[in-house]
């Protein structure tokens, strides 16, 4: 199932990727948190994970039931993946429309000194006063 669909690589990642496609291994989870959604009032889990593969590592922000289908040490399938930006870093999210899943092959080598969620930020120019 994974050879049809077309892989891109972390460090090919840009602010403004859209329906991509990884093969990553999860370094990391960070400890989960409870938030409140501003958009439906409801109380939602989130952790972020740092995964990577050869080209480079980011931040992967986690909802609610993903959070539970990721481990440390696992490769994981990112289908149709997108990058948003928090805090003026890049971040992967699977969002509502994509899927995580465990990879047939594992990515044997991660390149941690290439942190994509630190290399691209949008910073907004520095307010002009009159």
């Amino acid at each position: 199932m994974e050879d049809e669909i077309r892989l891109t690589k972390v460090g090919f990642l840009r602010p403004t990727s859209r329906r991509v496609n990884l093969r990553v291994k999860v370094l990391e989870v960070g400890e989960e948190k409870n938030v409140v959604s501003r958009k439906d009032g409801r109380e939602h889990r989130v952790a972020d994970a740092l995964v990577g593969d050869d080209t480079g590592v980011i931040y992967m922000t986690l909802w609610d039931t993903n959070i539970d289908k990721v481990k440390a040490g696992e490769t994981i399938l990112v289908k149709n993946g997108y990058i948003t930006t928090f805090r003026n870093e890049m971040r992967l999210t699977v969002g509502r429309y994509g899927s995580l899943e465990e990879s047939d092959e594992e990515v044997v080598n991660v390149n941690s000194e290439n942190n994509m969620s630190r290399k691209f930020t949008m910073r907004r120019p520095p307010r002009r006063r009159f």
